[in-house]
C-alpha cells in the first residue's frame, strides 16, 4: 500500500476547559471514503478542520498527501476541495458564474461546463443562485468542490435536509469521484449512507477514535446479527438488564428511553424466552420489533445515544 492520504499523531486540540481532539492517532488510505461518526462534541468538526488547515492544533502533526500546512499551504490548496453541510453564495450570482469563479481559484481543473453536468445541474446553468432548491444548492456546492480536479474531498453533512432523490444523486456524484481515484473525507448523520458510500469508519466520541473499521467489521463487533426491541405497559416493572441479558441468546441488553434493546444471536431462542420472563412478572409488551443489526446499534451501544439526536 501506498502512504496514506491523511496521517494524523497525537494530533491535540483544547478550547478553555473543553479537550476536543485527545491526542488522535488516524489514517486515511488514499482512494478510500473515510466516514468520520460521532455525537456532537465528540471532535469531528474540530479533527477535519485540522486536518483542512482552518484550525492550528496544539499539538500533533498532520500530513495531507504528503504534505504539510506548515510549509506546502499553497500546495495543498490546490489539491482539496471542500464542500460544507451549509455553502453561503452570492444569491445575484448564476450557477455557472458561481462554478467559473471557484475554477479560477486553481491552477488546473475541470472544465466548468464539464462539471455542470457532473452535478446535474445543466438546465440552471443560467439560474440565479437565490432561485435553487436545497439539493440543487448542496450539488453546486460539490461542483465548487470539484472543479479543482481535487486528489481529496472533504464532504462535512452533505445531505442533511435534502428529499430521497437529491440524496442519491448526490451519491453517485461521490461513488463517480471515487472511481477516479479520489478519496473522500464524510461526516454524516445517516447510518444508511456511511453503510453505502464509505469503506472504512471512525466512530469518535470525546476526542477520540473509539471504533474504527468496515461497516462490516463494525457491525460484526456486537457479537450478533439481530436486534430485539420492546417496550412495556405504563406501570410495568421490567426485568433487570442482567436479568434479560442471561436469556437464551442473547448477547447484551440496554434501556433506550422507554425501550429495552437486546442484541441477540439466537431470535428464535430470545424472543420465545423473552416472551416466558414478561409472562411470568405480569408485565404487557405494547411493542415488539426486530431487525437485523446496522451501524445505528453499532453508535447506540458504543455511546449511548442516537446519531440522529445525538
Amino acid at each position: 500500500m501506498g502512504p496514506p492520504a491523511i496521517r494524523c499523531r497525537a494530533l491535540t486540540k483544547r478550547y478553555k476547559d473543553v479537550l476536543a481532539v485527545d491526542a488522535l492517532d488516524l489514517d486515511v488510505r488514499a482512494g478510500e471514503c473515510f466516514g468520520l461518526l460521532g455525537p456532537n462534541g465528540a471532535g469531528k468538526t474540530t479533527t477535519v478542520e485540522m486536518i483542512e488547515g482552518l484550525v492550528s492544533p496544539d499539538a500533533g502533526e498532520v500530513e495531507v498527501l504528503g504534505l504539510r500546512w506548515d510549509r506546502d499551504e499553497r500546495a495543498l490548496r490546490q489539491r482539496m476541495g471542500v464542500a460544507l453541510q451549509e455553502t453561503r453564495l452570492a444569491d445575484r450570482l448564476k450557477v455557472m458564474e458561481v462554478i467559473r469563479l471557484f475554477r479560477s481559484f486553481h491552477a488546473e481543473g475541470h472544465d466548468p461546463e464539464e462539471i455542470l453536468d457532473v452535478v446535474a445541474l445543466r438546465e440552471k446553468k443560467d439560474a440565479w443562485v437565490e432561485k435553487l432548491s436545497g439539493g440543487q444548492r448542496q450539488r453546486l456546492a460539490i461542483a465548487c468542490a470539484l472543479v479543482g480536479n481535487p486528489d481529496l474531498l472533504f464532504l462535512d453533512e452533505p445531505t442533511t435536509g435534502l428529499d430521497p432523490q437529491s440524496r442519491r444523486q448526490l451519491w453517485d456524484v461521490i461513488e463517480a469521484f471515487r472511481s477516479r481515484g479520489g478519496t473522500v473525507v464524510l461526516t454524516t448523520h445517516y447510518m444508511d449512507e456511511a453503510e453505502r458510500l464509505c469503506d472504512r469508519i471512525a466512530v469518535m466520541d470525546h476526542g477520540r477514535v473509539i471504533a474504527l473499521g468496515s461497516p462490516r467489521e463494525l457491525i460484526a463487533s456486537l457479537g450478533a446479527d439481530h436486534v430485539v426491541e420492546f417496550a412495556l405497559a405504563d406501570g410495568a416493572e421490567p426485568p433487570a438488564e442482567a436479568v434479560l441479558a442471561a436469556l437464551p441468546g442473547v448477547v447484551s441488553a440496554r434501556r433506550d428511553g422507554p425501550r429495552w434493546s437486546l442484541t441477540v444471536a439466537e431470535p428464535h431462542r430470545s424472543l420465545p424466552a423473552l416472551m416466558t420472563e414478561l409472562e411470568r412478572r405480569g408485565a404487557e409488551m405494547t411493542e415488539l420489533l426486530t431487525h437485523h443489526a446496522t451501524l445505528e446499534d453499532l453508535f447506540l451501544s458504543l455511546t449511548g445515544r442516537h446519531l440522529r439526536d445525538s
